[in-house]
């Protein structure tokens, strides 16, 4: 299993979860968790997904979360998981 960290922040909307599920479905990557929750109207979800069945390489995920994010007014960033264990070790 190749597991990547998707996080979303931006102004709350309708349909930003479905965008970004449907987005990582097309591309056939499980999302293994899920968290999101909204505070005076901003948005932040962070999501774990497995990318090892996903049918595009990971630069070409990340540039096109990116260029979704911008279509819908939220920041998406994708990291591998072990990159994002690095960042974050204590």
């Amino acid at each position: 299993m190749q597991k990547s960290v998707i996080t979303v922040v931006g102004k709350d909307t309708v349909g930003i979860i479905a965008r970004v599920c449907t987005y990582l479905a097309e591309r056939k990557i499980n999302i293994l968790d899920i968290s999101q929750t909204i505070v005076q109207g901003f948005f932040n979800m962070m999501m774990i997904v497995d990318t090892s069945g996903m049918d595009t390489d990971f630069t070409s995920l990340s540039d096109g979360l990116d260029r979704l994010g911008k279509e819908i007014g939220v920041q998406i960033k994708c990291q591998k998981e072990e990159i994002f264990d690095m960042m974050h070790r204590i």
